[in-house]
């Protein structure tokens, strides 16, 4: 896997604090700085090519930045995609969870979702674990079942607990880590 314009676009990120927590900014992440097409397409033929695609059904995310990648993987995969959201609809069938990453708290909201759905979920970054174990979870509940998640950027160093705790495999395409205000990949 090189990921090469991935890596290179790592030098770029700056980073920022909430409160303790080091937050980095990057195009896939954020949408900022300045997001490169390249790059993007670089992160979906990955994530395309190590994805359980023949038993998915519906690919989801959370709200916001895992959008430009369930939106690209199903353009690829022909699959349909599903946005978690942090805004309550009232539709019929609509779950709601609460979501605590390290920096902050909300409510966010799964519709289009039913019982024996094969769930792809990817997502931009694990940090925390918040976003992911939430989401994974609910979707469980409804009675979907989870087959694959597939994450970007991993900046955990407790994947191997999510990944126990939610009985499924975490694929990640880099593990990353903030040194010193900079984000470098670790090995």
């Amino acid at each position: 896997m090189a990921l090469d314009r991935l890596r290179a676009s790592l030098a770029e990120s700056p980073i920022v604090r909430f409160g303790e927590y080091e937050y980095f900014v990057h195009p896939i992440t954020d949408g900022i700085p300045l997001g490169r097409p390249e790059v993007l397409d670089e992160v979906l033929s990955e994530l395309t090519r190590i994805g359980d695609w023949n038993r998915c059904d519906k690919i989801v995310t959370a709200e916001s930045m895992g959008f430009p990648l369930a939106a690209g993987l199903a353009m690829r995969v022909r699959k349909p995609y599903v946005f978690v959201r942090k805004r309550q609809y009232g539709l019929p069938g609509e779950v709601s969870l609460k979501q605590t990453t390290g920096y902050s708290k909300t409510d966010m909201f799964i519709n289009n979702i039913q019982r024996g759905d094969r769930i792809v979920f990817v997502d931009d970054v694990i940090s925390t674990g918040g976003t992911l174990v939430a989401i994974v979870k609910a979707l469980c509940t409804i009675g979907a079942e989870i087959v694959d998640i597939l994450i970007v950027f991993e900046k955990t160093r407790e994947k191997a607990r999510f990944e126990k705790e939610l009985g499924i495999r975490i694929k990640t395409l880099l593990k990353v880590d903030v040194v010193r205000g900079k984000l470098v990949e670790r090995a």
